[in-house]
């Protein structure tokens, strides 16, 4: 049973009880013999040590366990449960001040946090309505031309709806995109993994990407090269692996050095396959590296509309660091300003069967 009394009162209380061993043992002691003197003494030392360590339990401890508790309410769903008994434990004053501070550093944390979401959600909103705008109004130039001028021929015609079709086709590219990334990071697109041959990959996407090297006159380089005596076996969602290749030999292409070189190299690395995209171009800055995974980030704003020409949403590489953290890895940029770029990840590798015993 708890008993409501003010700290004022148990304060009268136990003084008024120390004043009273104090006053007996003052009143006894000249009565005594030595030893019964000390001894009395040492039993006064003691009673009045009792009695100060329950003044200081039930005036401080007591509400330090208050003040303790508050704090518990607060933190419960965030941090473990402690106890509120400072009984027999040292230093409470110290431990609550540093739960405090603990607390502080906490919020002040989040607060930064909320913060720099706060900026990245303005500069996305920025960015997002300046890339819808640019196919828009293309595609609204070029049709509202046409609806204006009846003389227009069949030939000028023909040719601005091509330019308007193409200007949709990059809007429809960029939404598509943004639906991606956006199911990417609520992890709703789930990963067919399943075994495929990731050199033979690379070497499509190649072919593919063979005419968009060949206007810089840039060079594709798989490593190791030749044909390989075994396949470099992955377990991935290969469409989805696709997608990653296809952005990092692209952006190699589009941002590496003219008459240049793009090698990708395929490493087994114990129970993974390393797989690096390097190329030779300029370098990114150091101060860059974090950011270039960012939607619609780009190091180069001059570059943008060059970027935009040329396909680009500005989303790839966010799109290829969410893949490649569905299937349990990480982008890494190693980069030097002049050196070239390297990206790189790892990809599980299929286990070993054992082979049958003859």
């Amino acid at each position: 049973m708890r008993f409501n009394v003010s700290s004022r009162t148990i304060a009268i209380l136990l003084s008024l009880l120390v004043a009273a061993v104090l006053t007996t043992l003052a009143w006894v002691a000249p009565t005594l013999p030595f030893e019964q003197g000390v001894l009395a003494a040492g039993i006064t030392v003691a009673a009045c040590f009792l009695l100060l360590y329950l003044m200081f339990e039930a005036l401080i401890f007591r509400e330090i366990n208050n003040i303790y508790e508050g704090l518990e309410n607060i933190k419960r769903k965030e941090f473990r449960r402690m106890s509120n008994k400072f009984l027999f434990r040292p230093e409470p004053l110290k431990r609550m001040r540093d739960e405090i501070l603990d607390m502080a550093q906490r919020r002040q944390q989040e607060i930064e946090e909320l913060q720099r979401l706060q900026v990245l959600r303005r500069e996305f909103l920025a960015d997002v309505s300046h890339e819808l705008k640019t196919p828009i109004f293309a595609a609204q130039g070029f049709v509202h031309t046409i609806l204006d001028d009846d003389e227009v021929d069949e030939f000028t015609r023909k040719k601005f709806l091509q330019k308007a079709a193409t200007s949709l086709d990059a809007l429809d590219a960029l939404v598509q995109d943004l639906v991606t990334i956006s199911q990417l990071e609520k992890g709703v697109v789930r990963m067919r993994r399943q075994r495929f041959d990731v050199g033979q990959l690379v070497q499509d996407i190649f072919e593919q990407l063979e005419l968009k090297a060949a206007q810089r006159q840039v060079t594709l380089t798989l490593e190791p090269a030749g044909p390989a005596t075994e396949p470099l076996l992955v377990v991935a969602d290969r469409n989805r692996i696709r997608q990653v290749l296809i952005n990092l030999i692209d952006n190699a292409i589009k941002y590496g050095r003219e008459q240049g070189h793009v090698r990708v190299a395929l490493q087994p690395a114990g129970k993974s396959m390393r797989v690096r995209v390097h190329d030779d171009g300029e370098g990114i800055p150091k101060q860059f590296q974090n950011r270039i995974f960012e939607r619609f980030y780009r190091i180069d704003k001059s570059r943008t509309r060059e970027s935009r020409t040329a396909g680009g949403s500005g989303l790839g590489l966010a799109i290829s660091k969410h893949i490649v953290e569905a299937h349990k890895s990480t982008i890494r940029v190693r980069s030097e300003p002049g050196a070239g770029t390297t990206l790189e990840f790892k990809l599980p590798r299929p286990r070993r069967t054992p082979e049958p015993a003859a």
